[in-house]
Order: C-alpha cells, then sequence, then structure tokens
C-alpha cells in the first residue's frame, strides 16, 4: 500500500497537511496520502468519497486529530489543464460545495508550498469553477460562484424562541440569513448563540422550507452592525452544518448576505461591503449584476499555521474520528 492509500477496507497509515487559518477559521489541506478515488468529475468524487471513502474524512478533521470546526481540502488533478487544481471541501460532519475561507486557504497554502504564483489562477470545486487571485503570501481575493437570494422574509416557528424570519440564499452554500433575532453578536456570547441558531437549523430541517430544487439549507447566518462602523459595514454569526460556528465572516455566507443586499438594491455593483465576524476578522466584497445572479468577490488573508504527517495506528480505536457518527445533524 502506498504511503496515506486507502483501501476499500480504511487501513489508514499516513497523510501529509499543511495547516492554516483564514480570519481564525482553519483549513487543513491534504498534500499527499488519501484515497485512490477513480471518479472523474468533483461531484462524481464526492459522491465515491461519501459512499466508499468516508472515514478518510472523519479521521483527517473530527478528534482526536482535528475539531469539530476544521474544514479539510483534498485536493484533486482538474480535468482542464487551464484549472490550477480541483479541491473538495469537507467538515466534521459531511461535504460541503464550496468554502470561501477554505479557498484562501487553500491558495496561500499552495502558495508557500511553490505550487501557485503571485496572479490569478482558477480552482475547480464541487459548485463549480472560481478564480482566486494572489494578491502577496497571504492575501487572497475569490471569485465565488454566482450567488442569489432564492426567497425573502420567509417566517420560521422555532419550539421555544417564537417565528423568526429570514432569507434564504445561495452563496456556494445555502443559508438561512436573519436579522431578527434579538441577539448580541459577540465572541462572549457564541455558547448562547450556537444554541439559539441549531434550534434554527433543527425547524428548518423538521419544515418544508427548502432552497432551490428541495436541497437542504444547512448553515445559519445572524446579521446585525458591526462592532465599528469604521472597520466593518456589517457582523455576522454563521453557524455550519456540524454544529460549529464560523470563526471567519465566512465566504459563502458573505456571498450570499452581498447576493441579497444587491437584489433588494442596498448595495450597488461595484461597492464594497466590509463583512465582520464573530472574532473580528473581517472580509471585503463586492459583487456585479449578471441577470438574477450576483457575482461575488471575496478578500481575505490567511496564515500558514503547521505542516505535519498524520498517523493512523492499527490499534488506535479512535484512528477514523471520536464519536463522528454522533454528530450528524437532521437530514444528513
Amino acid at each position: 500500500m502506498q504511503r496515506g492509500e486507502v483501501s476499500d477496507g480504511m487501513n489508514l497509515e499516513q497523510i501529509d497537511v499543511i495547516d492554516s487559518h483564514t480570519g481564525g477559521e482553519p483549513t487543513r489541506v491534504i498534500l499527499a496520502g488519501g484515497p485512490v478515488l477513480n471518479s472523474r468529475s468533483l461531484p462524481e468524487c464526492v459522491d465515491e468519497l461519501r459512499k466508499k471513502h468516508d472515514a478518510f474524512r472523519a479521521a483527517v478533521v473530527n478528534e482526536p486529530r482535528g475539531s469539530d470546526v476544521l474544514v479539510g481540502a483534498l485536493l484533486r488533478p482538474a480535468q482542464d489543464a487551464a484549472i490550477a487544481a480541483g479541491v473538495i471541501f469537507f467538515n466534521n460532519v459531511g461535504y460541503l460545495g464550496m468554502c470561501g475561507h477554505g479557498t484562501i486557504g487553500v491558495a496561500v497554502t499552495l502558495a508557500a508550498e511553490g505550487r501557485l504564483d503571485i496572479g490569478t489562477h482558477r480552482l475547480e470545486t464541487p459548485a463549480g469553477t472560481i478564480t482566486v487571485t494572489l494578491h502577496d503570501a497571504n492575501r487572497v481575493s475569490v471569485a465565488n460562484v454566482a450567488s442569489y437570494c432564492y426567497r425573502r422574509n420567509v417566517a420560521l416557528h422555532v419550539d421555544g424562541i417564537g417565528t423568526v424570519h429570514g432569507d434564504i440564499a445561495w452563496g456556494g452554500n445555502w443559508f438561512f440569513l436573519v436579522s431578527d433575532h434579538g441577539q448580541s453578536l459577540e465572541l462572549a456570547n457564541a455558547d448562547k448563540l450556537t444554541d439559539w441558531c441549531w434550534k434554527l437549523r433543527l425547524a428548518l430541517d423538521a419544515s418544508t422550507i427548502r432552497g432551490a430544487g428541495g436541497a437542504q439549507i444547512d448553515h445559519i447566518e445572524l446579521c446585525g452592525p458591526p462592532s465599528d462602523s469604521r472597520k466593518a459595514d456589517g457582523r455576522n454569526f454563521v453557524l455550519c452544518p456540524g454544529k460549529a460556528y464560523d470563526r471567519s465572516p465566512c465566504g459563502t455566507g458573505t456571498s450570499a448576505k452581498i447576493a441579497c443586499l444587491m437584489q433588494s438594491g442596498d448595495l450597488l455593483p461595484g461597492e464594497t461591503w466590509r463583512q465582520e465576524s464573530i472574532t473580528g476578522s473581517v472580509f471585503d466584497a463586492v459583487g456585479e449584476l449578471a441577470g438574477d445572479h450576483v457575482l461575488p468577490t471575496i478578500t481575505g488573508s490567511a496564515w500558514v499555521t503547521g505542516r505535519t504527517t498524520l498517523i493512523f495506528e492499527p490499534g488506535d480505536p479512535f484512528r477514523y474520528g471520536l464519536l463522528a457518527a454522533a454528530r450528524t445533524p437532521v437530514g444528513q
């Protein structure tokens, strides 16, 4: 068996990774090792991973080697020679169509490895092909997939809370964006915010409210004023599918936010929206209209935090992750 190769029996050995963080949110890029995938397209690869090699995902990002907040990025050869690489994003409970902070982390990681030069490049994701511009060793702009507001002011009854209203929007993942929450978007309030948003998530799963084509809405985004209007235009708290909150302003969530703002006329094409996270980090976002959709570009910074080899001893009872199955949300 090759170093890091994963058989159908999931006999993991070693996987080489680089960790980074984007605005406080970590990304783990797999440089060597991982399952041998026979599928060609990225959506087919995701399906193959899910059905045959999901223990790989759990082992890489879950405890004891990872944490609930960690997002993994598996690099794949691109089908088009003009594309720098393909990338599959995954977290503690499943797979992501796109990940904004993760894309910034991937670009900075590839640059640190000498595999990406300063300039503009294309990356393939399961949600579509995107463009990244590496400005320097840490600063990256991501031209994300076409985003849009699907439904506005949708009423949702939540047990223990009452009725809240939110916009349903696509930014590479599906979001329920809520402004009438009455919550304090402060880091010290993160546990309460997590519990509050999880109740919304469970209520969404139990309802008939869905995204386009019946898609599950698996991200909750609370929107509010910034901590300092000189620093940002708005602040958010984003709860991700595995019940971990985003430490960054969330690239796909920011894309969904400006799509709603632009389609309502509250943000002009080419006008910058500065999105602040619960930790105080900021993404700059700008969009252009393309018919009924918005083409967002998100700019942020990432830093490499470590290079390591993950080791999987055959006798380790938690080599595939700790309590991974117990964390799967309703509907997944």
